[in-house]
């Protein structure tokens, strides 16, 4: 059955049109609820949300929807992404449901499902959800009486989730001395994350914390981390933090104003979990984005990299298989699976404080154990998404570059999943050849694939 409703990353639309509508979120609410009484146990599903204005809307919907079913919901309010995965293993709730379309502008929205493990459901889950919406087959399951079920609002969440990061943090550190600059994005992290780290001790230069239903994400936050780079050469700070909307994606600003990716957290972490023999297996799992600056900083430590395509959900999926405790993405998303179950920012802020403090060193000083190999990217527009190896002038250009990169660099080429796009990453020593490189393949693909040119105006006539 062809999905048409979960994406990569559940479901996500323009607030209150099709398919995120109060309609669609009452029947997803009913087959949520339903699903997850097969599981044994108490029926209880924990509902979240961000700061969106159509928030409010979505949740009551969902909640009509689970307690139509006879599962009782639990409505925690704002709260991070990983928040409402951790509320939901604590509370041993058989599911946890987040309202939230994380980096998008306010008035989209989406909505997706944490099973009882934390963890987000598997393609079959949501293929099977999607069943139950679109066959009608829940009209005919509908309890009465006190078979109904009940909606509770939970006030202590936050504070739950506060104790539960702090606890992820070193004992015998103590963020005392130092000064950060947090950029919270409007979003769900503007109560827990200053909270958190004032609590531990920081000195706290807040942005990004007057949330008003539409301001999330706009003009702040990690989509545009030039708000705190200013803010950390304006107030002399120690280090700038700058979270999205729904607080599970981060991206880290040093001293001096220059911004850190997620490829190179993974490689200070990565490379402090090794020597302390507490990196699983000696691996960290990213995407085919990282940059291989990464694998050689880890290889010539001892350790080693394991790639999977992109999305955090993917990386996550390949941690559990292969019981890694290290992941993420060059994007921000990091994983530290011995904490948590999905990608945390605020945790990560903490894991990567902690070595700042331990190791008495600044960011920036850090930053150097990676050094990146230069990456150009290209997009282009195609009128189809033919394999490009059955193309056989493209097919031989691409083994050609293949070759010429080999051990020095490589070729990335994949079609978006969402737009008439392919996208071609090229990475390597020199960075004139990558632009020469790419630029030629690009005229390729336009020869063979390039979209028809629009018809002229038609002028006078029928």
């Amino acid at each position: 059955m062809t999905r048409k409703l979960f994406g990569t990353d559940g479901i996500r639309g323009v607030a209150n049109v099709d398919p995120m509508t109060g309609e669609l979120a009452m029947q997803l609410g009913r087959a949520i609820a339903h699903l997850f009484k097969e599981v044994k146990g108490p029926h209880r599903i924990v509902v979240g949300k961000d700061t969106r204005l159509s928030g409010y809307m979505l949740e009551t919907a969902l909640a009509s929807g689970i307690c139509s079913m006879g599962a009782d919901v639990w409505l925690v309010g704002p709260l991070p992404t990983p928040g409402i995965a951790f509320i939901t293993t604590s509370m041993r709730a058989n599911a946890g449901v987040v309202i939230s379309a994380s980096h998008n502008p306010y008035y989209d929205n989406g909505i997706k499902i944490f099973s009882r493990d934390g963890f987000k459901l598997p393609d079959e889950m949501e293929q099977r959800i999607e069943e139950l919406i679109l066959s009608n087959h829940l009209d005919s399951l509908r309890p009465t009486a006190n078979a109904i079920g009940k909606a509770h609002r939970i006030d202590d969440v936050i504070g739950r989730y506060v104790v539960f990061l702090k606890n992820t943090f070193p004992n015998d550190l103590t963020l005392d001395g130092l000064r950060i600059a947090l950029d919270c994005a409007n979003g769900a992290a503007y109560r827990v994350a200053p909270t958190v780290f004032e609590e531990l001790g920081a000195e706290v230069v807040p942005v990004g914390i007057e949330p008003d239903g539409e301001n999330i994400n706009a003009r702040c936050g990690s989509l545009h981390p030039e708000v705190v780079t200013q803010l950390v050469l304006d107030e002399k700070t120690d280090i700038g933090i700058a979270l999205d909307g729904d607080g599970d994606r981060i991206i880290f600003v040093d001293r001096y104003g220059k911004q850190v990716d997620g490829d190179h957290i993974l490689a200070i972490c990565g490379l402090q979990m090794l020597s302390e023999d507490r990196l699983k297996k000696g691996t960290v799992v990213t995407t085919v984005m990282s940059n291989m600056g990464l694998d050689r900083a880890i290889r010539n430590a001892g350790g080693k990299v394991v790639r999977t395509q992109v999305g955090d959900r993917y990386v996550v999926e390949e941690m559990v298989r292969g019981n890694y405790n290290l992941g993420g993405e060059q994007s921000g998303h990091t994983v530290f699976l011995d904490y948590n179950t999905t990608c945390d920012g605020i945790l990560t802020a903490l894991q990567l404080l902690a070595i700042m403090k331990r190791r008495e060193r600044a960011l920036d000083d850090l930053a150097r154990v990676m050094e990146p190999l230069p990456q150009v990217l290209y997009n282009v527009e195609v009128r189809e998404k033919k394999d490009l190896m059955e193309i056989p002038e493209i097919e031989r250009r691409i083994r050609g570059i293949e070759k010429s990169l080999e051990n020095s660099g490589r070729l990335l080429i994949r079609y978006s999943g969402t737009e008439p796009l392919l996208r071609i990453m090229v990475e390597g020593e020199d960075e004139k050849k990558l632009h020469e490189v790419a630029k030629e393949l690009v005229e390729l693909v336009k020869k063979h694939l390039a979209p028809p040119p629009p018809l002229p105006p038609q002028v006078g006539g029928e």
